[in-house]
């Protein structure tokens, strides 16, 4: 596109959108491209001139080189047991025949309703040193040791259950598109069940498996939730090491390079992951495809160790729900020692919560982070989307392009970028400075959610039919008048579930908060880690599990209207 053209563009464009898309511009390069270049310069530049400072520093600390050891180890150690437990878990609901399959997909769905610092603070009230199951099992064994569920182990174990949330929605949907004429081909042709698992159910599998181990070797290598309630001194990775260099100005640098290797690690596995999405083809080749049907385990005691390993996860999964539940109705004694007595029972901690003002306080700092950060990104990516559907050009895919960098760049470097960028006045921004204000998060919150939401509004937009706003056009109608009137209708559905999914995933999140949040206004991912310190009171305690299970009431909701209303299954 010319000068003139854009000229003339620009020239028919409604004020109020050159405006709109004049700001759109404008937060591209002052908090998508700015920060995250600026982040080299405070790494590799002092002074004006170059410098690998940073890195002799890198290398010189133990704590920080033990860091990122730490996090490479969990990272592949999570790819091994997650993809076991993973796989495990959807056979057994999706393709196996095993008593019980509805209630057992019930327990193993848990982690898509309570996930990050909620889930790790959850496993830590079970298992911890004051823990339910850790009281119990003194009880019965006196010289059981109460500090066993802390360091890597437990970090591994907390994780392995966590992420399996990934396997749980997109393998189980992967499984149930396989060819079920192939499987009772091979049965025909006298294949055992193990055969015909390894050599026809598991290959059409690939894609996505090879998909979701780089996805959990990502999240274990920036895991922070996890590492930071349970890993203690002794087992300390990359994004909790970030927030402590983080926290001094002489070590921010340090902060920052570590951080750039997150991100180019993160770069490099993505490069790994569409390297194999293109060289692999594991379709099925049958024209007409029949449902899956379950298949029975034949041989008796495999089909017993089924059901006793299907239950005994269904267990596993379970219990942190139940129990957190529980012990929300309780007083402050019987949550301190660990006990369930029905004459504890209570309504008080949700009384207090709704009643008084400073335990509500965290939860609704969340809910204003989440519902102005969710409405922000939504529109945001509307006029986005608006412009990439109406316009094709270099510029609009420059454009597309900016707006998914927070997609290849952990959230901790991006925390980190506003952190030394916005620490001293900048034209950019009018010369203000963002770092110790309330409006840091919420732009946080907006750069990390708009990758995702983009995506889900442009392909709304773009399944539009285009007769649509050439009829409106055609009767005269204004092309805003025409979006408003017309096109927004349409796509506000799928809309509202994005914005839906966004204001559940903000409400309790902890890796971005906890670099950024004001210390006056602590949003509820805070409180809640806050909660599993060792010195927390026993009544900060009660509330943390009142938040945590109305946390848990509000995903369920969420992802019911988003997904659950359509399912048959």
């Amino acid at each position: 596109m010319n000068v003139r053209s854009l000229n003339t563009r620009l020239a028919s464009m409604n004020p109020i959108a050159i405006i709109l898309y004049g700001l759109i511009i404008w937060f591209v390069i002052a908090f998508l491209i700015y920060p995250n270049l600026n982040i080299y310069g405070e790494i590799f530049f002092k002074d004006g001139k170059f410098t690998l400072e940073a890195a002799e520093k890198l290398l010189s600390s133990e704590r920080a080189m033990k860091s990122l050891y730490n996090s490479f180890i969990l990272a592949f150690s999570l790819v091994v047991t997650v993809n076991i437990v993973g796989i495990t878990l959807v056979l057994i609901s999706e393709y196996f025949d095993i008593k019980g399959a509805k209630i057992l997909k019930l327990g193993y769905s848990t982690t898509l309703i309570y996930s990050g610092v909620v889930l790790v603070s959850g496993y830590k009230f079970v298992y911890g040193e004051e823990g339910f199951m850790t009281k119990l099992l003194v009880r019965i064994f006196p010289s059981f040791d109460t500090t066993w569920f802390h360091g890597y182990w437990a970090v591994l174990f907390v994780m392995t259950f966590a992420c399996t949330s990934n396997h749980f929605l997109f393998l189980s949907n992967a499984i149930r598109k396989i060819d079920f004429q192939t499987v009772e081909a091979a049965r025909n042709m006298g294949a055992s069940a193990w055969y015909i698992l390894r050599r026809v159910v598991l290959p059409v599998l690939k894609p996505t498996i090879y998909a979701l181990t780089i996805l959990t070797f990502l999240t274990g290598l920036a895991a922070t939730s996890a590492p930071l309630i349970l890993g203690g001194k002794e087992f300390q990775t990359i994004t909790p090491m970030i927030l402590t260099f983080s926290k001094s100005m002489t070590s921010r640098d340090l902060a920052a390079l570590l951080a750039l290797i997150l991100g180019l690690a993160t770069l490099v596995l993505l490069t790994v992951m569409i390297r194999f999405e293109r060289k692999g083809n594991f379709m099925s080749v049958s024209k007409v495809k029949s449902e899956l049907v379950k298949q029975k385990i034949r041989h008796k005691v495999g089909n017993v160790a089924a059901h006793i390993l299907a239950y005994g996860l269904f267990v596993l999964y379970i219990v942190p729900v139940v129990l957190i539940i529980l012990f929300s109705f309780t007083d402050s004694a019987s949550i301190t020692t660990a006990t369930l007595n029905p004459n504890s029972f209570t309504l008080d901690n949700y009384i207090q919560v709704f009643s008084s003002m400073s335990a509500f306080k965290p939860y609704l700092v969340s809910i204003v982070y989440a519902a102005a950060a969710s409405v922000i990104v939504v529109a945001l990516t509307l006029a986005v989307s608006r412009l990439l559907h109406k316009y094709n050009n270099k510029w609009t895919l420059a454009l597309e392009y900016s707006l998914l960098i927070p997609w290849i760049l952990p959230s901790t470097l991006i925390a980190i970028g506003l952190i030394v960028t916005f620490n001293t006045p900048k034209l950019v921004i009018g010369n203000s400075v963002l770092v110790g204000t309330v409006w840091m998060l919420l732009i946080a919150y907006v750069i990390v959610h708009i990758p995702f939401t983009l995506r889900m509004v442009k392909a709304s937009f773009f399944s539009l039919d285009g007769n649509l706003e050439d009829a409106a056009r055609n009767l005269g109608a204004k092309p805003f008048y025409t979006f408003r009137k017309v096109l927004l209708p349409i796509i506000l559905p799928s809309t509202l579930a994005v914005l839906a999914l966004n204001f559940n995933g903000i409400l309790a999140d902890y890796d971005v908060t906890v670099f950024l949040y004001h210390p006056l206004y602590q949003p509820l991912g805070i409180v809640i880690k806050n909660s599993t310190d060792a010195q927390a009171a026993a009544d900060t305690k009660a509330l943390t599990l009142v938040y945590s299970v109305i946390l848990m009431i509000m995903s369920t909701i969420t992802l019911y209207f988003v997904y659950g209303r359509n399912s048959r299954t």
